[in-house]
């Protein structure tokens, strides 16, 4: 089969995160976007076919639960380093996005794949989210801040002990665009050996 690729170049290269202040407030992404998002996500790479992804999508009242319970943990577990910066923050960011993907990843049966290489299969899940999103004219910004990392937070999110939150995906329509990305040149990051 062949494809464009200076179409896919340019879907590569001018793909930008998206932050949800640069949203446009209270437009809401059809499902329907999120869900065809939601497949190419499948179609990443993933050693031994173990899927490992786990997305639970939030939207409409659902983005209050998710702010309510960020916030809620956040407070509960900070004790002395508790910010109120961070609290609010937490409390009110889910709400300037149309769809919030939290990304999680499930160690399957399969105990012959190491967790690295299903982290990884869930990365390149959250690449094809991303290029997906742009292709659609939407913007979106993956984020690993807030109550990513906390052990208590994964029972919300119907992740087991072993299982990990790689953070959060906001979606939704672009208000405000990124300006263009900066590389550094290929050559100085890749060594060819022949």
């Amino acid at each position: 089969m062949q494809y464009d690729t200076a179409i896919i170049n340019h879907l590569i290269r001018h793909r930008r995160s998206v932050f949800p202040d640069q949203f446009e407030q209270g437009k809401a992404v059809p499902d329907e976007i999120i869900r065809e998002i939601l497949i190419n996500a499948t179609w990443a790479p993933t050693h031994g076919r173990n899927e490992p992804w786990q997305f639970t999508v939030f939207c409409g009242d659902g983005l209050q639960q998710l702010a309510d319970f960020q916030s809620t943990l956040y407070r509960s577990e900070t004790g002395d380093a508790f910010n109120e910066a961070t609290f609010t923050k937490l409390k009110k960011q889910p709400l300037k996005a149309s769809h919030i993907i939290a990304i999680g990843m499930k160690r399957g049966d399969n105990r012959r794949i190491p967790e690295m290489e299903d982290i990884e299969a869930v990365a390149c899940a959250v690449q094809n989210i991303y290029l997906s999103v742009t292709a659609y004219g939407l913007g979106g910004y993956w984020t690993t801040g807030g109550i990513t990392y906390r052990s208590s937070a994964k029972s919300f999110f119907d992740l087991g002990e072993e299982d990990k939150l790689l953070g959060f995906f906001y979606i939704g329509y672009v208000a405000i665009p990124s300006t263009s990305g900066i590389r550094k040149p290929v050559n100085e990051k890749v060594r060819w050996v022949r």
